[in-house]
């Protein structure tokens, strides 16, 4: 039986929860920096985008779908599966059977740009 390696949507989800946490924090304190920042009248015209429906400062929860995960865990499957098989390619000529640091420094620009 074949054992088929994969990325489990919970943990990506879980990951992807940090990530927007640790963005919210960043906007926030930003946010806090210009607000102290801003001058009386900067202030009101913010207060008069913000009532002609401008964007909310309100904080928002951000959900991935159930599909979008799935798909997610498939990118990542792939993208990891040609970063190895595109080191080894570079490893072999050099008789290596393990793949290195600069076997992955060498393929990781072109792959980045196709991906």
């Amino acid at each position: 039986m074949e054992s088929k390696s994969h990325f489990e949507p919970d943990v990506v989800y879980e990951t992807f929860k940090q990530v927007w946490a640790r963005s919210s924090e960043e906007r926030g304190s930003k946010e806090e920096t210009d607000d102290a920042a801003m001058t009386e009248a900067e202030l009101v015209v913010e207060v008069i985008a913000n009532a002609a429906g401008g964007p909310s400062k309100m904080p928002r929860s951000t959900t991935a779908n159930a599909n979008a995960l799935k798909l997610t865990c498939e990118v990542l499957k792939l993208f990891l599966t040609e970063t190895v098989q595109r080191a080894a390619m570079v490893a072999e000529p050099e008789g290596s059977t393990q793949i290195e640091g600069s076997h992955l420094e060498r393929i990781l620009p072109q792959l980045l740009l196709d991906f």
